[in-house]
């Protein structure tokens, strides 16, 4: 948690975890510029001493569900609540065209909130049960609250891999390691698929 004084006014800022895809232009814009013009946006809408990480290309989830996305991952801290951070990434998202009409559907942009500090919401036992979900109940069904830190973050090599550029040493509230660790017990095929954009900026 970061204090930061505003006059004579101190406000909390909660670090927290973001992760970004996009498979659609938008607006003549690839995901690419789309990626990078909503990372601007964060820091305008109020998300503080954001970092980012490289560019990456990864293969459509579920296979063969459409174009390659584009991913990205921030790191920022946040004057609000998790229910407030994830509101504003929600607004961004319909700033670029996002529809939610279909689970796992392609998009112009996702913003997913991955994590917000040590927090756990809204309760361990909820996100456990959300984390334990079957392949097929992942597809069917969706949360109508938010869950942080992301009930899969574990097994999602397009988020970890940016995320290991921002946050490597950020440590999972429920005993699951850090990114680094989370990274290392992925299997090394799934890794192979998540290539850096420009690869002139090292792996």
């Amino acid at each position: 948690m970061q204090q930061t004084l505003y006059g004579r006014v101190a406000i909390l800022s909660e670090h927290l975890l973001v992760a970004l895809g996009a498979n659609l232009p938008w607006q003549g814009q690839g995901p690419e510029d789309t990626i990078g013009a909503a990372l601007e946006r964060l820091s305008e809408a109020g998300f503080s001493d954001l970092r980012r990480s490289r560019l990456f290309r990864t293969p459509c989830f579920p296979p063969g569900a459409g174009p390659d996305y584009v991913n990205a991952a921030a790191s920022a801290f946040w004057p609000g609540s998790a229910e407030s951070a994830l509101q504003t990434l929600h607004r961004i998202e319909a700033e670029f065209g996002r529809e939610r009409a279909q689970r796992w559907g392609m998009r112009t942009l996702d913003l997913d909130l991955i994590a917000f500090g040590a927090d756990v919401v809204p309760d361990p036992a909820t996100h456990d049960a959300w984390a334990t979900l079957s392949p097929e109940d992942q597809r069917r069904l969706a949360p109508d609250r938010l869950i942080v830190p992301h009930p899969r973050l574990a097994e999602r090599a397009f988020v970890l891999v940016p995320l290991a550029d921002v946050a490597p040493d950020w440590q999972h509230p429920l005993g699951k390691g850090t990114i680094a660790d989370m990274l290392a017990a992925l299997d090394p095929a799934s890794l192979r698929e998540i290539r850096p954009l420009h690869p002139s900026e090292g792996d």
